[in-house]
């Protein structure tokens, strides 16, 4: 498969390139800046170079002709203001929803966040992202050119995996390792079943590929 990846420079979409190059997916990854493509070709995957926040869907789509499957994986930051919440978090992901539908690749997997809701209230900078999140899911589930996946993981670290998860409509909140983040991830891209699911997940006691298969027959 042919793979490209918004974010490509995130902790969770080098992971994802590690896993999907290894298993001998052809992978693509959207950087804003050039300097990161080093860490990019070290995970096995082509760096491309695009801004998401000023491209156009043309140009956007013209990256992802050709592919099997497009990943969102990219954000603002944690250091990042509320503008660019809406710029990155739900306007770069309706343009990387929109451009993926012109270009012809239908599977389209979302790295969301549990409690994204285009409601949720607060005026604090979280409050405000899980706002963005919850709209740009909102806008690729309604999206009928996308055979479209989302994936909201509960509270991210960086300890190792441990390949045992909880995936389901709704976990409750918990802690998830970004190693399994980017396992369940690899699978979902692989398992286009799941299409139309919106998942929680957390860490658990079910194998990662169990758990992708047990979703995909619900």
């Amino acid at each position: 498969m042919r793979i490209v990846i918004a974010g490509g420079h995130g902790q969770i979409a080098l992971r994802l390139e590690r896993l999907l190059s290894a298993r001998g997916d052809e992978v693509a990854g959207i950087i804003r800046r050039a300097e990161q493509g080093d860490d990019l070709r070290a995970a096995g995957a082509e760096p491309v170079v695009c801004d998401l926040e000023s491209a156009t869907e043309e140009e956007v789509a013209g990256l992802l002709r050709g592919a099997d499957a497009a990943v969102f994986a990219a954000g603002a930051g944690p250091g990042s203001g509320v503008d660019r919440k809406d710029t990155v978090d739900r306007g770069a992901a309706v343009l990387f929803a929109d451009a993926a539908a012109r270009a012809g690749v239908r599977r389209h997997v979302v790295v969301s966040s549990m409690g994204a809701d285009p409601e949720h209230p607060g005026d604090d900078v979280f409050d405000v992202y899980l706002r963005a999140k919850g709209a740009a899911d909102a806008y690729v589930r309604a999206h009928r050119g996308l055979d479209w996946t989302i994936l909201r993981p509960g509270m991210l670290t960086n300890d190792a995996g441990t390949g045992l998860v909880r995936l389901e409509a709704a976990t409750g909140r918990g802690p998830v390792p970004r190693d399994d983040v980017a396992a369940v991830l690899a699978e979902l891209v692989d398992t286009p079943a799941t299409a139309g699911l919106t998942l929680e997940l957390i860490s658990g006691s079910t194998p990662v590929s169990v758990a992708v298969k047990s979703v995909a027959g619900n």
